[in-house]
């Protein structure tokens, strides 16, 4: 609303008086007669994976509806900033790895996972250069990642299953699109950075993937996470989310024309490289939502891979101790999506 320049008479005074409350009404007769004047500002960050850019389409085709319609996606540069975001309550939800969330909520954070979007199947990789042919080869070599996040977690990981220590290499500490760009120069022996940055990093002559999250499944899971008492006070509001993001499945499937474009601008890669991710990132489907929801003895289920990485995150000294998980995963949203 335009503020006023205060008026200095009687009339002038009655006359705006008599306009707010009819403004005010005519406001809460719009409001009753309007279910979308009730939405709700959701406020949902996403950052450069190739399973969060179908969010761009979402937004792009108006498929965010209901409470939702006022949805607003905010893009990060950076995916440790968006994490960070969402921990200071700057937004509802983001899209983060498990991984990632339960750092948080080791750190104090209180979250929950209202939807799985992919589990990464190759995008996520440690790069090396040329003379690097196992991972016993690492030893004593400079290896960038972000610190704290889920390729810094990959390459404990494959760091564990080679038989090195993380103190058998200098780690350097770089943001992900910095790790990729050290590596391309020269500067580090390898990195662990995710797709696209995979691609800026592989122009290095002579470097490879090491190792990729495709031997490792359901390893690393991206999801849709949300503050849990943001949950609670707007659960229609989540569901719509949720119903949208299918949409936008349905929509990507159905009509590729229109939303190919879209994800390949959202990227920042030519489309020829964008296709190329295509199977480093497993979409999950909404019945493989519902399946993995629930508790199982594999890394595709999201019960058993929390535990399993929670117990890792302490043992390699990410989490000092095991967090609360009993409010982690709430299913209710996959499980009533339409």
């Amino acid at each position: 609303m335009t503020k006023q320049t205060p008026s200095h008479t009687t009339t002038r005074r009655r006359a705006a008086l008599l306009a707010l409350i009819t403004s005010l009404g005519a406001g809460l007769l719009t409001a009753c007669q309007n279910p979308a004047s009730n939405s709700t500002a959701i406020r949902i960050g996403y950052s450069a994976w190739p399973g969060w850019f179908p969010w761009a389409v979402t937004e792009a085709k108006g498929l965010f509806t209901g409470v939702a319609s006022q949805a607003k996606m905010q893009w990060f540069d950076g995916y440790l900033d968006s994490i960070n975001a969402l921990n200071a309550g700057q937004l509802d939800c983001n899209s983060q790895t498990l991984n990632d969330t339960i750092s948080s909520i080791a750190g104090g954070a209180d979250l929950q996972v209202v939807l799985q979007n992919d589990y990464s199947t190759g995008n996520d990789q440690i790069v090396v250069a040329d003379g690097i042919n196992a991972v016993a080869d690492l030893k004593g070599k400079k290896v960038a990642a972000e610190e704290g996040t889920v390729d810094h977690y990959l390459l404990l990981k494959v760091l564990k299953d080679g038989g090195l220590k993380p103190s058998d290499i200098t780690f350097v500490p770089l943001e992900t699109g910095a790790a990729a760009a050290a590596f391309a120069a020269g500067q580090v022996d390898a990195a662990g950075v995710y797709a696209p940055f995979t691609t800026q990093a592989l122009k290095r002559t002579g470097s490879k993937a090491l190792t990729t999250s495709r031997e490792h499944p359901g390893a690393i899971s991206d999801l849709l996470v949300c503050r849990r008492e943001f949950v609670e006070k707007n659960p229609e509001a989540i569901q719509e989310v949720v119903n949208a993001w299918f949409a936008t499945l349905k929509l990507m499937k159905d009509d590729p024309a229109t939303t190919l474009p879209i994800l390949v601008q959202r990227s920042g890669v030519s489309e020829q490289e964008f296709k190329e991710y295509d199977a480093g990132t497993t979409i999950q489907s909404l019945s493989e939502n519902q399946t993995n929801f629930k508790p199982g003895n594999t890394m595709t289920s999201l019960p058993y891979a929390a535990e399993q990485i929670s117990n890792f995150l302490v043992e390699v000294g990410l989490a000092t101790k095991k967090p609360d998980l009993s409010t982690l995963l709430n299913s209710t949203f996959v499980d009533n999506a339409k």
